[in-house]
């Protein structure tokens, strides 16, 4: 097969001018985003006031506009408001750097009116809205001291006008790029209207960070609410300053609220734990550290271990052993995942170890307990054991097929006939004296207790008919 000519600058300027105009013109007129792209770079010629005006035009438009989008248009929209994007960061913004910042922010502010016009169920407007939100810090970057003053004013402007936080991200990952006169002057500005909402916490906090100003950074936090208040942030400064102590205490501060998740393991186990609970042991552990006090950092870090068989905290612990020690306290750990009532997270802590040897062992011990209902887990396993473990992938194809048959999921018929196929290929390697059914004894159970689903029977190779 002949290789695509490859689009470089190159290339495409040996077309000669002529012939790429003609390209670009055929293009426009099939292509409404491109052509105003086109329609921008000629006005650029002009210079940044036509681009500008132009630009201008379209921000107008997207301000007035109230009428629904139908969902049949929403993609073509995404891509107007990209091209507007694009024209503001690739047009404007080389020309003049302080036209850009304001048409962005400008952009940014109308995001509120959009979203409401429109479901978004795919994201493609949001990502918009976030392309021009991350190109901001660069080109505020690039501005003259002069012209960097009047960027909080312009903040203010958008703060004010912001309904999903995007302004509010966008004032935080400004701070770092403005000096420290305006950031000054925008925090005393922040002082005189803070009302104890979290976008001007959130921000003068930022202005803190900024400056060096911990003392100002813990006496801002202990404006927010309760439960918005985050002491890992706080503690990680802390430790940064070499306040130790300090942040001892602020790390282990009794928490509430906060988000709670559940990995895959933790709902096959039936547990819930806080987002940032491992990242709070290692940062205390970091802290211990610092104070000299390896061993009680060590023994935080092997209780972790215990009680999550998490691989990464597991790695801390080992890198902070003294030489020759691992291998005993590797033994250690594989024990305590073996011997773990928590059979999911040390099945996914061996995989990832990785030791397969173990994870297959721990697999047929409890040949019984696994869930097909849990198939991200299962299925990633049985995957992995294929090869140099037939039987303990075997026995996780099985729960998978048996849960997918059992509750009639006839979504997942497709699924259960590739693991059948597995089988069939798993089957010549299983050894005689295995402790489980033969394959052919568990095909025929199959059809017995499954056979008048024709369904899944249709989509087994070579047995249409049960």
């Amino acid at each position: 097969m002949a290789r695509k000519a490859a689009l470089s600058l190159e290339s495409l300027s040996a077309l000669g001018a002529e012939k790429l105009a003609q390209i670009i013109v055929d293009e426009a007129e099939d292509n409404p985003a491109f052509r105003k792209r086109v329609t921008a770079a000629l006005a650029s010629v002009k210079g940044p006031d036509a681009v500008a005006k132009l630009i201008d035009r379209r921000l107008a438009a997207l301000e007035r506009a109230r009428a629904m989008i139908a969902w049949e248009k929403e993609r073509a929209f995404a891509e107007d408001l990209g091209a507007t994007v694009d024209t503001i960061i690739k047009e404007l913004a080389p020309l003049s750097p302080t036209h850009a910042v304001e048409r962005l922010l400008r952009f940014v502010d109308s995001h509120g009116g959009v979203f409401d016009r429109i479901d978004d169920s795919a994201g493609r407007i949001q990502n918009v809205y976030w392309t021009a939100s991350e190109a901001l810090p660069d080109l505020v970057a690039r501005l003259t001291p002069a012209q960097q003053a009047r960027v909080p004013a312009l903040l203010s402007d958008s703060l004010a006008k912001d309904t999903h936080g995007l302004a509010r991200s966008i004032a935080v990952a400004l701070v770092p790029h403005l000096p420290e006169s305006v950031l000054t002057a925008w925090d005393a500005q922040l002082r005189e209207r803070n009302d104890g909402k979290d976008p001007p916490v959130e921000i003068r906090q930022a202005i803190a960070d900024a400056r060096g100003d911990i003392d100002g950074y813990l006496a801002l936090e202990a404006l927010r609410p309760a439960w918005t208040q985050n002491s890992t942030r706080v503690a990680e400064r802390l430790l940064a300053a070499n306040r130790l102590d300090e942040a001892l205490l602020w790390v282990r501060k009794e928490r509430t609220g906060g988000l709670m998740v559940a990995t895959h393991e933790d709902l096959a186990e039936g547990r819930i734990q806080r987002a940032d609970d491992l990242d709070r042991v290692r940062l205390e552990a970091r802290i211990l550290e610092a104070m000299k006090d390896r061993p009680a950092a060590q023994a935080l870090r092997w209780t972790a271990f215990e009680n999550t068989l998490n691989a990464g905290i597991l790695r801390d612990y080992i890198n902070k052993l003294d030489d020759f020690l691992e291998f005993d306290e590797m033994d250690k750990a594989f024990a305590v995942a073996a011997a773990s009532p928590n059979a999911y997270s040390a099945l996914t802590f061996l995989l990832e170890w990785p030791r397969l040897d173990l994870a297959a062992a721990l697999v047929m011990e409890r040949h019984t307990v696994w869930d097909g209902r849990h198939y991200d887990l299962l299925g990633n396993a049985a995957s992995t054991l294929e090869e140099s473990f037939p039987m303990a992938a075997t026995v996780l194809y099985r729960a998978l097929i048996d849960d997918i048959l059992s509750r009639g999921k006839s979504p997942a018929y497709g699924h259960a006939a590739r693991y059948l196929g597995a089988l069939d290929t798993l089957s010549g390697l299983l050894p005689p004296a295995a402790p489980i059914d033969a394959h052919e004894s568990y095909r025929a159970g199959l059809k017995k207790s499954h056979g008048r689903k024709l369904g899944f029977w249709s989509l087994v190779g070579g047995d249409k008919r049960p």
